[in-house]
């Protein structure tokens, strides 16, 4: 590798729950088991920040001195968070990579959690050597998103929040409307194919990815959305966040 760093924490802060892993960075895979916290009430930054330090401590001596990513439900721009759709509102306008150095006591790099998906899949997935325009969405608490152009980025693309009916979309197609109006597998996929004709309507991408927790049962929904370009299941699925946080290492 060019880059001497060969193994990195990732750590991925959802609206529900904590993650993290050791990352091999070499081939992108998780090389200790996955730990998880229940992402506290609030979502305040002390309280996350505690909870990283024992997601940390879980992850034991091997953890010790790597680099730390961590990726996060907000827009993230120079290391600020400059939004919170399903967190405290203290992160608005937050020195985010300041905080957590200080709390810490070392570098750590902050990025979006679903842009850290889609360099997880730029970097070791689906949309490796990928042609023209990838979308790689998130299907969880919210609706998460990255935008990939011939393998590169285009960080903090908001799509979970383009307007439909007078809100965020997401709080009608995300997996939470499901789960909160107990929405039939059918009935839930009716309201993504919304959305992705939507998204296909505004961007007409070349691949569309899904990532996020409901990403391990694919056989429920996906058939029953049809779109114009491929859609699959992105390959590393709901551990898209840490390796790509963890990536940030690079």
């Amino acid at each position: 590798m060019a880059n001497s760093v060969e193994r990195a924490v990732g750590i991925d802060i959802g609206g529900t729950g904590m993650k993290a892993g050791i990352v091999d960075l070499v081939n992108g895979e998780l090389v200790s088991e996955r730990v998880r916290i229940p992402t506290p009430e609030g979502a305040k930054p002390k309280d996350v920040l505690k909870t990283v330090k024992e997601l940390l401590d879980l992850l034991g001596p091997d953890a010790k001195g790597l680099p730390v990513g961590i990726c996060f439900p907000t827009i993230v721009k120079n290391g600020k968070t400059l939004s919170a759709a399903n967190v405290s509102k203290k992160w608005i306008d937050f020195e985010a990579d300041a905080f957590f150095e200080e709390g810490l006591g070392q570098p750590i790099h902050f990025v979006n959690d679903a842009d850290a998906a889609g360099l997880a899949e730029l970097r070791y997935g689906s949309a490796k050597e990928q042609p023209g325009l990838t979308i790689l969405t998130t299907l969880g608490t919210g609706i998460g998103s990255a935008v990939l152009f011939n393998g590169e980025l285009v960080p903090n693309a908001e799509l979970g929040h383009l307007q439909w009916n007078g809100e965020s979309i997401e709080k009608y197609a995300a997996t939470s409307a499901r789960e909160r109006l107990d929405l039939s597998w059918s009935e839930w996929a009716g309201r993504l194919q919304e959305f992705y004709d939507h998204l296909e309507f505004l961007f007409s991408p070349d691949l569309i990815l899904i990532g996020g927790g409901v990403s391990k049962n694919p056989e429920k929904f996906l058939p029953l959305i049809k779109t114009r370009a491929e859609i699959r299941i992105a390959t590393h699925a709901n551990n898209a966040g840490i390796i790509g946080a963890a990536s940030l290492a690079l």
